[in-house]
């Protein structure tokens, strides 16, 4: 059973806003609305460079997913409507998102400018008689005041929620209870579980390993031996072992998104383009956090499952998009990858400071009003440059 600290059952919801950027333009434009809508780089009738952000429900059921090709995109159906990605507009939805959000809990962890996990242990009660009922009235509200919809899991643990939001998109509501823990995950398929991309998931089904429980009820040892210490977290998290807190935005570390592709690559464009989204996606979260960084750090994991990092320590601290994706560059170019396929890469931006910390030696605290005017002015430099071309502006 999981228990706080006060031995009490917790509560753990994670909230998804369904299909984010592109809901917000189907909303905005009805003509979108049950089309397929792509946002992303300009697909230049199938040779434009870059990825795609994010797409509707509807472009999904043409295989088009997040951090592909834009060219494959546009080749798997052409007559999408492809949209440059508006972060103003979508961080001014999100912060009102978020503000819907923080009336029924103080407990807040932002995974991104689109999902975050909520810990309703203690408030719920406040809002309701049970921490379902507490879920519904959060959907709707947000449904009620932003035209949107979002899915949220119920859990007694981060990961189990987070599968949990995912299970009936959109608008969905999946609850697990505590005593239901294991009964809930082992059928589902291996792949569900954090971590588990392709390569590893055919890894483990040439051991007989299928769905979450056939993962459960392998020898410990076995895993660690073919994948280290990933094979030990991946059990534990296999057998409802999850101890991990929500973390509100104050005790916050490090601000981090990774990409596992999806055939292991040696292809230098592809590489840059997807460091440059990681890195776009880490100053988006940096910014929407209050938050600059001063420390960078590449993470990068080769065919072979050999996992290293490379972190610079920056002389200002940043929260742009270009000084993160050229120091996890500098970070990526120490590697040879011309012998090796690469399998994930990973950028992480810690050593957090407050966005009023000094850029260079001559620059005096701001008061709080210069401070939020400087933040959001940063924003809008940041998307003048990237955000017409998305990800073209890269490899540079």
């Amino acid at each position: 059973m999981y228990t706080t600290k006060t031995d009490k059952k917790r509560y753990i919801a994670h909230v998804d806003m369904d299909a984010f950027f592109a809901a917000v333009e189907q909303r905005d434009n009805p003509s979108y609305k049950r089309k397929p809508v792509v946002i992303g780089a300009n697909p230049k009738h199938g040779n434009g460079r870059g990825v795609v952000f994010t797409c509707s429900y509807e472009a999904r059921k043409f295989g088009i997913h997040s951090a592909m090709p834009i060219s494959t995109a546009y080749n798997r159906c052409s007559n999408a409507v492809f949209i440059p990605p508006d972060m103003k507009k979508y961080s001014e939805v999100s912060r009102q998102i978020f503000g819907i959000l923080e009336r029924f809990t103080p407990d807040i962890e932002p995974v991104g400018i689109d999902e975050a996990f909520l810990d309703i242990t203690g408030s719920y009660r406040i809002f309701s008689k049970t921490p379902e009922a507490l879920c519904k009235k959060l959907k709707n509200a947000v449904k009620n005041e932003t035209g949107l919809t979002i899915s949220v899991g119920l859990a007694p643990s981060k990961m189990a929620a987070k599968i949990a939001s995912d299970l009936k998109k959109p608008d969905g509501l999946v609850v697990v209870k505590d005593e239901h823990i294991l009964d809930f995950l082992h059928p589902l398929a291996i792949e569900k579980l954090w971590g588990i991309g392709a390569k590893t998931s055919k890894m483990l089904n040439s051991m007989g390993v299928h769905t979450i429980g056939d993962l459960a009820s392998q020898d410990i040892t076995k895993l660690e031996s073919v994948f280290g210490k990933h094979g030990r977290h991946a059990w534990k998290l296999a057998n409802g072992i999850d101890p991990r807190i929500v973390e509100p935005v104050g005790s916050i570390r490090s601000v981090s998104n990774e990409h596992t592709f999806e055939k292991d690559t040696d292809n230098i464009n592809e590489i840059k383009d997807i460091l440059m989204f990681l890195s776009e996606k880490v100053s988006r979260h940096l910014r929407k956090l209050h938050f600059k960084s001063r420390t960078i750090t590449l993470k990068i994991r080769f065919s072979d499952f050999k996992t290293y990092t490379r972190s610079i320590t920056l002389g200002s601290p940043t929260h742009f998009t270009d000084i993160i994706y050229k120091n996890s560059l500098k970070k990526l170019e120490t590697f040879d990858i011309s012998s090796t396929n690469i399998r994930l890469l990973g950028v992480c931006a810690s050593n957090l400071v407050d966005p009023a910390w000094p850029t260079d030696l001559y620059d005096g605290p701001l008061d709080q009003t210069s401070k939020k005017q400087r933040l959001h002015n940063a924003l809008d430099r940041v998307l003048d440059k990237f955000g017409e071309g998305a990800l073209g502006h890269r490899n540079v």
